[in-house]
C-alpha cells in the first residue's frame, strides 16, 4: 500500500516529535526551530527560559549548534550556560576558539576559556599555557583563573601548573593587573609547591591589601600545614580586611590554636570578621562555637552576621545533633516577633539538618502565614518543604503534597510537584497525570518534567 504524499512528508516530523521528552514535546518543536533558525537575540532568550527552567533537555540541539556557529552573542551565551551547570560538551569547539582566537571575537574567546576551567578541563591547560606565554594581555587574567581550575582535576599536572604560575609570579614580571588571578590560579591548583610563595606574600605588611588577602585565601584552599603559622598571624594585624581573610581561611585546619583563634573571632568589632568566625565554625563544624553563634544569631545588629550565624548553627547540628544548637534554630524559627529573613532561615537549617523532623512546624506556620496574607513568609516557607527530602515516615509530606496537587494555587502545586519528585511519590501519579493537562504551561510543563523523573506513564489509564 502507497503512502499519501503529505503523510510520507510528514512521518519524519511526527516521528521527530514523538521521540521528544514528554516534558518538551509541547514546546520541543518551536524551541528546535529557534536553536535551528532564530536570531542571536531569540536563542538568549531561549538559553534564559532554560536557564530559569535548569533545564537541560535541549544541550545536545545546543552542542550542535555552538559547533556550526561563529556567532559571538551565541557562543558566549551558551558557553556560559554550559560552565555555569559545569556541564561537559563544549571542549573541543572551545579549545577551537582559543586556538584559532585570531579569528574569533574577543568575548567568544574569554568565554571558551571561562568554560574550560568551570569544567575542569585537563586537556586544555597546554593551550592555556601557550596563551599566557604568548602574554596577550586582553586574555591573561581570564587564562590565569581558567589553568589554576583546569589543572586541579590532575595531581601531577597540578604540580606542573603551580610550578608554571610561580615562576611566571618571580621571574616574567607580569604586571600588577595579574597578579591577584595568578594567585587565585595557584590555590585553585591545591599544590602545595606554591606555599612558600603565598606564605610571604600574606605576611608581608608592605604588600598590597589585595594581594595579600588572595594569598590568605589560596593557602586555605591548599589547606597546607605549612601555611598555618602566616594565616594566624595575620589575625592579629591592623587591617580589618586582612583579619577578615585570615580568618575565613581557618577552616579547613584543626588544633586547639586554630579553635581558640576563630572563638576569638566573634568579638571583633569588624562586622565582616564575625562573618568569617561564623563561616569558619560551619566549615569546621565546631561545637565549642554554638554558645558563641547563638549569641550572634540572637544578638547581633548586622544582618549578615545573624544570617552566617543561624547557617553555622545549622551544619554543626546536622553534624553532631547538638541540642543547643537545634534548641537556637527552633527558638529563632517559632518565634512569630522575628523578622521573616531569620525565621525561614532557621526554618531551611532544621529541615535540611534535622532529616525533616520539623515538618509538622513548618507546615503549621506556613499556614498561620497564608491566614495573616503574609505571602512573601508563605511563599518562603511553600519554597522550604518544596525542596526537603524527608527521612523516616514520609505520610505527612504525602498528605500535604496531595492537598498542594488537588487544591493548591498555582505556587502551591509547583511545589507539589517538586515535593512529589523529591520524595519519589509515585503514589500520587493520579495527581500529576491531572496537572500534565493543566491550562498553566508553567504547571502543564513541569509535571510532564516530574511524571519523567517518576518513570509515571501519562498515556496510561492505570
Amino acid at each position: 500500500m502507497r503512502m499519501n504524499k503529505t503523510v510520507r512528508r510528514m512521518f519524519p516530523v511526527l516521528f521527530f516529535m514523538f521521540s521528544l521528552p514528554a516534558h518538551a514535546q509541547d514546546s520541543g518543536s518551536s524551541q528546535i526551530s529557534t536553536i535551528k533558525y532564530g536570531t542571536e537575540t531569540e536563542i538568549a532568550s531561549l538559553i534564559q527560559v532554560l536557564r530559569n527552567e535548569n533545564a537541560d533537555y535541549l544541550d545536545n540541539e545546543l552542542v550542535t549548534l555552538v559547533d556550526n556557529t561563529r556567532n559571538q552573542k551565541i557562543l558566549t551565551g551558551v558557553f556560559g550556560f554550559f560552565g555555569d551547570r559545569e556541564k561537559s560538551g563544549l571542549e573541543e569547539r572551545a579549545v577551537r576558539a582559543l586556538k584559532e582566537r585570531d579569528d574569533e571575537a574577543n568575548e567568544t574567546v574569554l568565554s571558551a576559556v571561562d568554560y574550560l576551567g568551570k569544567v575542569k578541563y585537563a586537556n586544555a591547560a597546554p593551550d592555556l599555557m601557550e596563551l599566557l606565554d604568548t602574554q596577550e594581555r586582553r586574555f591573561m587574567n581570564n587564562a590565569f583563573r581558567a589553568l589554576g581550575r583546569a589543572s586541579s582535576s590532575d595531581k601531577e599536572l597540578a604540580l606542573k601548573t603551580a610550578e608554571f604560575l610561580v615562576d611566571y609570579y618571580e621571574n616574567r614580571d607580569p604586571g600588577d593587573e595579574f597578579r591577584r588571578e595568578m594567585i587565585t590560579a595557584m590555590g585553585a591548583t591545591g599544590s602545595s609547591s606554591c606555599v612558600p610563595l603565598l606564605v610571604s606574600l600574606a605576611s608581608n605588611t608592605d604588600e598590597r591589601i589585595p594581594l595579600r588577602i588572595a594569598a590568605l585565601d589560596a593557602l586555605s584552599k591548599i589547606g597546607d600545614q605549612s601555611g598555618l603559622e602566616a594565616i594566624l598571624g595575620c589575625i592579629s594585624t591592623n587591617d580589618p580586611n586582612v583579619r577578615t581573610a585570615a580568618v575565613a581561611a581557618l577552616g579547613p585546619f584543626s588544633g586547639e590554636e586554630v579553635d581558640r583563634a576563630i572563638l576569638d573571632a566573634f568579638r571583633d568589632s569588624f562586622f565582616r570578621t564575625r562573618i568569617a568566625a561564623a563561616a569558619a565554625s560551619r566549615q569546621r563544624k565546631l561545637a565549642a562555637a554554638v554558645p558563641y553563634l547563638k549569641f550572634r544569631a540572637e544578638r547581633d545588629d548586622v544582618p549578615n552576621v545573624r544570617d552566617e550565624s543561624i547557617r553555622a548553627l545549622g551544619e554543626i547540628a546536622g553534624a553532631t545533633s547538638s541540642e543547643e544548637a537545634i534548641g537556637t534554630l527552633k527558638n529563632l524559627f517559632t518565634e512569630r516577633k522575628n523578622s521573616d529573613r531569620v525565621r525561614l532561615l532557621s526554618a531551611e537549617m532544621l529541615m535540611k539538618n534535622t532529616g525533616g523532623k520539623e515538618l509538622t512546624r513548618v507546615i503549621v506556620e506556613l499556614d498561620e502565614a497564608k491566614k495573616r496574607n503574609q505571602t512573601s513568609l508563605s511563599n518562603g516557607f511553600l519554597k522550604i518543604i518544596g525542596e526537603a527530602k524527608i527521612e523516616g515516615d514520609k505520610n505527612e509530606m504525602e498528605d500535604i503534597t496531595r492537598r498542594f496537587l488537588q487544591s493548591g494555587n498555582v505556587t502551591e502545586k509547583l511545589y507539589g510537584l517538586d515535593m512529589a519528585a523529591n520524595n519519589n511519590f509515585k503514589s500520587l501519579s493520579a495527581e500529576i497525570k491531572t496537572l500534565s493537562a493543566d491550562k498553566s504551561e508553567s504547571i502543564s510543563r513541569k509535571a510532564r518534567r516530574t511524571a519523567e523523573r517518576l518513570e509515571i506513564d501519562l498515556e496510561s489509564d492505570n
